[in-house]
């Protein structure tokens, strides 16, 4: 059983793309075809209706059927986290509910555009109180999507004062420090210990490791070099897991191409079989000819690469 998140939850917990057809409606065949190909590559958990699973630009009731549908595929064997982050507390505290009944392992909240901190806190305990204390929530300190600028005393302090916040998705762009200070400053007398998961593609995957995260939440599109990073450095091969981190660096910095990522990231899902089709909802990127010619470079030098390795 997967049971729910907690300040000790770790491993890779993939953030599912969500695949739509040529008409931009879901394709839940595709989807089917994705869940597996996470949970056959050894994805400690999932994540879905985040940011790069397009959760905004779906409706209230197609986010509710398509995690009704993941929660159902998954059915126990792994944990499911949700993103219900939205405007409303009453929204979003309906929406906890659906998912929660439905198996979820919890639920994952970024901050709305708020503009102090204490703001922040009192949005949080608001929250916690609206959703009950039998949810566990995961912080998302994702500035450059937000513009909400969360400092180490704030998500220390909501550490302590909010017993559901139990996990922390780092992804402040420059935050190594940070996360750091973060894994230094709790686990302590006075401050519980708080999961910390990373994302940004992965981009700085091998060195948050070595600063104390616990593991991955983001959505590269080659699944198996997350969990083959994370597993290596928790064995403490970290010369490995740098080694395999290597071999797929430039592809993971191709991703995260501010504007043009998400389509990428579809694009090498398509091109390995897994979703019918990279299209993004509308508004959304797509890949110019040069974009495609330089991914096909990319991925096959990946290929050449992985193939000499196995050698």
């Amino acid at each position: 059983m997967s049971g729910l998140i907690d300040r000790n939850t770790a491993g890779v917990y993939i953030i599912s793309a969500t695949p739509f057809d040529e008409a931009g409606e879901i394709d839940y065949a595709s989807t089917d075809r994705l869940i597996e190909f996470y949970l056959g590559h050894g994805v400690h958990g999932v994540t879905i209706l985040g940011m790069m699973g397009e959760a905004p630009k779906l409706s209230a009731d197609e986010a509710a059927v398509f995690a009704r549908h993941v929660l159902g595929r998954i059915a126990g064997r792994v944990p499911v986290i949700v993103g219900v982050s939205g405007a409303g507390l009453e929204n979003m505290a309906r929406l906890t509910g659906i998912m929660m009944d439905a198996g979820a392992a919890g639920v994952m909240v970024a901050p709305p555009g708020l503009a102090t901190e204490d703001r922040v806190l009192e949005y949080y305990g608001q929250l916690c109180q609206r959703l009950g204390r039998q949810v566990p929530v995961c912080f998302q300190d994702y500035p450059q999507a937000t513009g909400v600028h969360v400092s180490v005393a704030t998500i220390l302090a909501m550490t302590r004062e909010m017993p559901q916040v139990v996990m922390l998705k780092h992804e402040d762009g420059s935050g190594l420090g940070k996360l750091s200070k973060v894994r230094e400053g709790s686990g302590t007398a006075d401050t519980p210990r708080l999961s910390i998961l990373v994302g940004n593609g992965g981009l700085y995957l091998p060195m948050e490791l070595a600063r104390g995260a616990d593991g991955a939440m983001t959505g590269f599109a080659y699944p198996e070099m997350l969990v083959g990073v994370v597993e290596r450095h928790r064995a403490g091969s970290t010369d490995e897991a740098e080694d395999m981190f290597d071999a797929y660096l430039p592809l993971v910095r191709y991703e995260q191409q501010p504007g043009i990522g998400l389509a990428i990231r579809k694009e090498v899902l398509r091109r390995r079989g897994v979703i019918a089709c990279a299209r993004t909802r509308a508004p959304g990127p797509s890949l110019s000819p040069a974009d495609a010619d330089e991914l096909t470079r990319l991925m096959t030098r990946l290929e050449v690469r992985l193939g000499q390795a196995t050698r």
